[in-house]
C-alpha cells in the first residue's frame, strides 16, 4: 500500500507526464497546419515546346484556395498546326497534386484546337480549353454521345443546378467529354470578340466539368485578369467549386497561369 507521500509524487509525475502529452500534441498540431498551409503542384506534361503542370494552394486549415494550371512560355510555341484525326482537338491529361484528392476534381483535360471549333465565327480561333473533370477518365470513355447515349450527352439538369443564365444548346455533345453550356450573354456571343469565356459541362443531367476557355492570342497579351462567373443554386456532386476564375502572367516564372479562384465547399 502507498503511503501518502509517495501517492502525491505518482500524481505529481502523472500530471506531468499528461501536460508534456498535451503540449507535444500542441506543437504537433501547429506543424501540421504549418506544413498544409502552401501551393502544391501536380507532375509536368509536355505541351509544345514547353510544359504545362496542375496546382492547388491551400490555406492554413488545409482548406483550397485555388486549383489551376501553369503553362510554362514555351509551350505556346511548337503546338500541332492540324486537328488530329480522330478526335476533336490535341487532348494533355494534367494529374492532380495529392493536396487535391479532397476538392472533388480528378484530372483536368487541357485541349488545344489549332483552328478553334464550332460555332463558326464564334470559337473558330486557335484556343486552348482548361476541363477541370469531375469524373475519372473511365467515366469519360462511355460517353459515345452517339446512338442511346446522345440523349443522355444532351440531357440538360433540373434548372437549380443550371448555372443562372446559361442554356445547354443542341450539338455541343462531344463524345469523351459531354455536352457544354454556355452563357449567351457572353462577348463572343454579343458581337465582341472571342478572348476568354466560361463553359459548364454536363452529362446524364450532371455537371462534370467546368471549363475555362481562352485563344492562344489573348493568353500571348501576358493578361491579369479575374472575372466573376455565374454559379448554380445547388450542385450534384460534392466538390469546392469556383466562383471567379483567373487568366495572368507571371512573369517571374515566365509562365501563363489560368485558375479557379473564390472556390467555395458545395
Amino acid at each position: 500500500m502507498l503511503d501518502g507521500r509517495r501517492t502525491n509524487s505518482c500524481l505529481l509525475i502523472g500530471g506531468l507526464i499528461v501536460a508534456m502529452a498535451t503540449l507535444l500534441a500542441g506543437c504537433t498540431m501547429s506543424q501540421k497546419e504549418i506544413v498544409k498551409a502552401g501551393t502544391y503542384e501536380g507532375p509536368p506534361t509536355a505541351m509544345g515546346q514547353g510544359s504545362a503542370r496542375s496546382f492547388v494552394t491551400l490555406d492554413v486549415d488545409g482548406k483550397p484556395t485555388t486549383i489551376g494550371i501553369r503553362l510554362s512560355e514555351a509551350a505556346l510555341a511548337g503546338l500541332p498546326a492540324e486537328e488530329p484525326a480522330d478526335a476533336h482537338g490535341w487532348e494533355y491529361i494534367l494529374q492532380l497534386p495529392a493536396e487535391s484528392a479532397n476538392m472533388g476534381y480528378n484530372h483536368i483535360g487541357l485541349d488545344w484546337n489549332p483552328h478553334g471549333h464550332i460555332p463558326p465565327g464564334v470559337y473558330d480561333k486557335p484556343h486552348f480549353d482548361f476541363h477541370f473533370y469531375l469524373i475519372d477518365s473511365d467515366a469519360r470513355s462511355k460517353i459515345t454521345a452517339v446512338g442511346d447515349d446522345l440523349a443522355r450527352a444532351h440531357k440538360a439538369p433540373p434548372g437549380e443546378f443550371m448555372p443562372s443564365g446559361y442554356i445547354l444548346p443542341p450539338g455541343t455533345e462531344v463524345p469523351n467529354m459531354g455536352a457544354h453550356a454556355i452563357d449567351p450573354k457572353s462577348d463572343e456571343f454579343t458581337k465582341k470578340w472571342f478572348t476568354k469565356t466560361f463553359i459548364y459541362g454536363f452529362y446524364d443531367g450532371e455537371m462534370i466539368f467546368v471549363e475555362p476557355m481562352i485563344t492562344r492570342e489573348y493568353l500571348q497579351t501576358k493578361p491579369h485578369d479575374l472575372v466573376p462567373i455565374a454559379v448554380p443554386t445547388r450542385y450534384s456532386r460534392h466538390g469546392y467549386y469556383p466562383t471567379r476564375y483567373g487568366v495572368n502572367y507571371d512573369a517571374v516564372h515566365n509562365e501563363y497561369v489560368v485558375s479557379l479562384e473564390g472556390l467555395v465547399l458545395r
